[in-house]
């Protein structure tokens, strides 16, 4: 069953790479803190490299500006996300979630099994908003789709 409107985020362990990998205790993450967490079904990937994170990056200003942390989450490793930050030149205001097992895209409800592309387990694009760890807006994308998880399209909601 996928998180809801109302729902608290998952607690779960994801990892990002500072000064090496470092554990992220998801409810810690959120806590206290107004985030905008978008995910991608892959880093590298061309709506993800040319389109979603991207548009993060354009419009981190604005998202800071109204308060607001943002993520990046994939069913990728740390090595990986740190890679593709440092490719795409992405702020460190964008903390990059590496979801490596897949066990938090799981916990909420919203992974892709995308082994018919060779691909595993990956989480579906979307973007969610959350206030100290509870679900305020949730925008997840239909297949081959790619509007309601823009940058644009979030930051317009609040």
């Amino acid at each position: 069953m996928a998180i809801e409107i109302g729902n608290s985020i998952p607690n779960t362990s994801i990892n990002t790479l500072k000064d090496g990998i470092q554990a992220i205790d998801t409810s810690e993450f959120f806590a206290g803190k107004k985030v905008v967490m978008f995910a991608v079904p892959g880093a590298f990937t061309p709506t993800c490299s040319a389109k979603h994170l991207p548009g993060y990056i354009e419009h981190a200003g604005a998202f800071a500006d109204k308060g607001y942390i943002l993520a990046c989450l994939s069913v990728n490793d740390a090595f990986v996300m740190g890679a593709w930050a440092k490719s795409q030149s992405a702020p460190d205001s964008i903390v990059m979630l590496a979801d490596g097992n897949g066990a938090f895209t799981k916990a909420l409800g919203l992974e892709l099994d995308a082994t018919p592309f060779g691909m595993g387990l990956r989480a579906m694009r979307f973007a969610l908003i959350a206030d100290n760890g509870i679900v305020t807006h949730l925008f997840v994308e239909a297949p081959g789709e790619f509007s309601v998880s823009s940058a644009e399209h979030v930051l317009a909601q609040l």
